[in-house]
């Protein structure tokens, strides 16, 4: 049928038939009817509309059918939906909401598909809102405006019986809450003006409230447990019928009112505050706290600082027990004291253990904890105990845990534990270049009196060293070892050179140690006297090692040297361990009964210190090997000596002690001497460069140098060693070698660069300038 053959439907006609429809749409959301539209109702509705709209003008009805689409959820809003919504109250409002919007709903979807040909070209054309939004306005600011208030009020008074233990329907609130969100048409700002607002509001003056009556009535871990379940439940909460936006505004709520308000009160109370809580080992409600306050803007600089000072005082609460130990135990033996120290370390290290599992496990790693340990360490680790600093105290407990006897009793695995625990304690030492030189020092002595218990150890703590601390750090101990491997090899060639050239023997057994200069400690040199017989050792020596190499220099250590001499006095025979030094004293009795203090000084070329010490170690001391005249307990000048013939003992091999040399004020003047070279360095490399800087830069430029890392060439002195007695046995060591460099983080303070200033300026390295005498010149 053409368009002219077609009947024109008139608007009153049409919309008589389009209002039937709508009437049974009506009775069907009312529940008066249960007829559902038949497939032959709808295409007839449909067909109405499109004949209406595609006559031709003046009976063109699409904007009248547009309009009265919209009259028609008016006026069925405004004669159902609204009066039966204002008949109730509180939840049975809310229900009564939840209907008809749901009602609305599919009578927009229906009415949509009648009036269908309006949204496909009508509203198209004309960028008119589209049929669903109409409806969606319409019940916007006819029913959503009237009962937005009631509404809000009534789902927050919902939310608050809930919190206080009541059951409710959540899924009436998850509908009602969903009205706010479609009823935005694809914004939020429905619900969160119109609800999330209020109920944020609400939210902290609750927990205002209960924070108020809380505080005061609950320890620290009951009250953190009622603000984790309340944060649970909130966040629970939102799961079941709140918006997913609304859940980190509302657990920011919670955690304000609850967390950040009462911090600093919480975590001070008195018997069950954070120090508390580190004090017990309650690690459950210390974790807890973590988990609590790690979401809030520096919630755990506090807690943080606590841990801080609370592992401090426990250090430093070590530091006193020790250094009253120390000092109680002044008059007792040696081994005693050592001992003390020995456990004080241990206990540092066992403290260092606990509070490191803290960080890790009820701290999680974070960073401020490890900060906050390594400053609460960095003060009384770097304290001094019985006169001796950390750093010594340090390298001591690892020279008793690497040598032979130690008492240090564990099994490989626990060593290598320890060993990596006290790398990670030296971190925090800041005298790193003064451990460096005592460990250095005791590992030369495990090393060339083979006290060490294993070399894989040894090696270890070198890795881990190197490691923590740097290559440059290890390089000469690294050196160190490397020698001794070298040095077994080549008293192996010396051997056969021996075999090979029976004539060359000295008749002694002789054992050399070659070791590199740079590497090793320095030692005290003299120009000491050699007996005959040790003369020819080294000249044996010599004639061997000169025909491996012309052009390295030996120079020969016996301070360090040990003999083994066979004494043969009249009861028996004695084997005796001693020095080098007391070996050529006793040898000195082969050709001489009796000798004089001065006699034995001028035949050994030594000083008055050495030969008194010598002589009391061997007429004064635990053994009197010698017979010293007059009897008493120092050594004079004008004493005689002679071979005791009547000494016995019980053992048949005995080790004759020599008193210790007091190493530590040499190791701190050579590291002190290190840091100054290190210093004087750094400002001349700079100045060199700056030529002209006011003395704050150059103090904070050399501060900053020094700090990353510096260099510096450490000057070895003279070094000597050892031989033996009638018929004895030889180990020496000779030093060839050149230079070594140094590594430290070592920053030395203001004042010390300030005294190394002036002294270069008095070295004219370093001018003051005239007109300001805050500035310094470079002088080339």
């Amino acid at each position: 049928m053409t368009m002219a053959e077609r009947k024109i439907i008139e608007l009153e006609q049409g919309w008589g038939s389009m209002r039937k429809g709508i009437t049974k749409l009506i009775s069907l959301l009312e529940g008066h009817s249960d007829q559902q539209f038949n497939p032959e109702e709808y295409m007839l509705l449909y067909t109405i509309v499109y004949n209406m709209c595609t006559q031709k003008p003046p009976q063109d009805y699409s904007q009248q059918l547009y309009d009265r689409y919209k009259d028609s959820f008016e006026e069925y809003i405004n004669e159902m939906v609204l009066p039966a919504i204002r008949d109730k109250h509180d939840e049975f409002m809310l229900r009564e909401l939840v209907r008809r919007w749901d009602n609305h709903k599919v009578m927009v979807r229906w009415l949509s598909r009648f009036f269908n040909y309006l949204d496909r070209y009508y509203i198209a054309r004309r960028s008119l809102p589209g049929l669903s939004d109409v409806g969606l306005i319409c019940f916007r600011d006819l029913v959503y405006q009237e009962v937005k208030h009631n509404t809000k009020e009534a789902v927050v008074a919902l939310i608050d019986k809930e919190r206080e233990g009541e059951q409710i329907d959540r899924a009436l609130l998850k509908n009602v809450l969903w009205i706010f969100v479609e009823i935005g048409m694809g914004g939020m700002e429905a619900y969160e003006n119109d609800f999330e607002a209020a109920l944020l509001e609400d939210t902290a003056a609750y927990y205002r409230r209960k924070a108020s009556s809380w505080i005061e009535e609950d320890s620290c871990p009951d009250y953190m447990l009622k603000a984790e379940e309340c944060l649970r439940r909130e966040k629970e909460r939102v799961g079941h019928y709140l918006h997913a936006s609304s859940e980190q505004k509302l657990l920011e709520k919670v955690q304000h009112e609850l967390l950040t308000q009462y911090e600093q009160q919480l975590l001070e109370k008195e018997h069950s505050g954070c120090r508390a809580l580190l004090r017990d080992d309650k690690v459950d409600d210390l974790s807890r706290m973590y988990r609590l306050f790690h979401k809030i803007a520096k919630g755990l600089d506090p807690i943080a600082n606590i841990f801080k000072k609370h592992v401090t005082d426990e250090g430093m609460a070590l530091v006193k027990h020790a250094e009253d130990a120390s000092s109680n135990k002044k008059a007792e033996k040696k081994d005693t004291i050592a001992s003390s120290d020995q456990a004080f370390v241990r206990s540092i290290i066992e403290l260092h253990d606990k509070y490191l599992q803290y960080v890790s496990e009820c701290f999680m790693h974070n960073s401020i904890f490890h900060k906050a340990l390594k400053e609460a360490f960095e003060v009384f680790c770097n304290k001094g105990v019985g006169g001796s600093s950390s750093a010594e105290l340090l390298a001591t407990f690892c020279d008793n845990l690497l040598k032979k006897g130690g008492s240090e009793k564990l099994s490989d695995e626990a060593i290598e534990e320890t060993l990596e625990k006290v790398v990670k304690l030296l971190a925090y030492i800041s005298d790193k270049d003064l451990f460096a030189e005592f460990y250095r020092k005791r590992l030369a002595r495990r090393l060339l009196f083979d006290k060490s218990a294993n070399d894989d150890h040894e090696r270890s703590i070198l890795t881990k060293l190197k490691q923590q601390c740097g290559g440059q750090f290890t390089s000469k101990m690294e050196g160190m070892v490397t020698d001794l491997t070298l040095a077994r090899e080549n008293q192996s060639a010396f051997e056969n050179y021996l075999a090979e050239n029976v004539q060359s023997h000295p008749g002694i057994d002789l054992t050399v140690t070659v070791l590199t200069t740079g590497f090793w400690p320095s030692y005290k040199s003299s120009d000491l006297a050699l007996p005959a017989e040790m003369v020819k050792c080294v000249e044996t020596f010599k004639e061997f090692y000169q025909t491996k190499t012309k052009h390295r220099k030996l120079t020969w250590i016996y301070s360090l040297g040990t003999c083994n001499i066979s004494g043969k006095f009249e009861p028996k025979s004695i084997e005796l361990i001693v020095s080098t030094y007391q070996a050529a004293v006793l040898l000195l009795f082969n050709s001489a009964d009796k000798l004089s203090y001065s006699e034995i000084k001028t035949e050994l070329n030594l000083t008055d210190e050495d030969v008194a010490r010598l002589l009391h170690s061997l007429s004064c001391a635990k053994y009197d090997i010698l017979n010293k005249d007059p009897k008493t307990k120092t050594v004079g000048t004008n004493d005689v000596f002679e071979f005791n013939k009547k000494f016995t003992d019980r053992m048949r091999r005995i080790k004759v002690p020599l008193p210790p040399m007091d190493e530590k004020k040499k190791v701190i003047e050579d590291v002190d001497k290190d840091r100054r070279f290190a210093i004087d360095a750094s400002i001349v490399r700079i100045m060199k460069s700056r030529k002209v800087l006011p003395y704050q830069q150059l103090v904070l430029e050399c501060v900053d140098q020094l700090g990353r890392m510096f260099k510096v060439m450490q000057q070895k002195p003279k070094s000597p060693f050892c031989p033996r007695y009638f018929s004895f046995t030889l180990f020496l060591w000779f030093l060839s070698g050149f230079m070594l460099y140094y590594f430290d983080d070592h920053q030395p303070d203001f004042k010390i660069i300030k005294k190394r200033i002036e002294e270069l300026i008095v070295r004219e390295y370093l001018e003051r300038d005239k007109e300001n005498p805050n500035v310094f010149r470079y002088l080339a």
